[in-house]
């Protein structure tokens, strides 16, 4: 599923136009992003939780030419699963 997919079964769901559906789905995402930016954790029950991880710089290797490369240290946003989700999808 992506995003348009949600979209549209948000719209079929709750009977609302297309637009509306989408103006829903980004307001979501956008609460999302904005918190995990403040460096917020995001947890909806029985699914999982977003929080953001610092990784350290290290020294990769470009595997064209295998050169060795600095890479600076970043933030990313990690998914923990939940126990519900992970019932769910090991019970199909």
């Amino acid at each position: 599923m992506n995003k348009s997919d949600l979209i549209n079964a948000l719209s079929t769901k709750e009977n609302l136009t297309h637009k509306n559906a989408s103006e829903i789905i980004n307001l979501v995402f956008d609460g999302f992003t904005h918190t995990l930016m403040e460096g917020g954790r995001i947890e909806l029950r029985g699914f999982g939780s977003f929080t953001v991880r610092k990784y350290g710089g290290y020294t990769g290797k470009n595997p064209k030419t295998l050169e060795k490369v600095q890479v600076g240290a970043k933030k990313l946003p990690f998914f923990k699963v939940g126990k519900e989700l992970k019932k769910r999808v090991n019970d199909l």
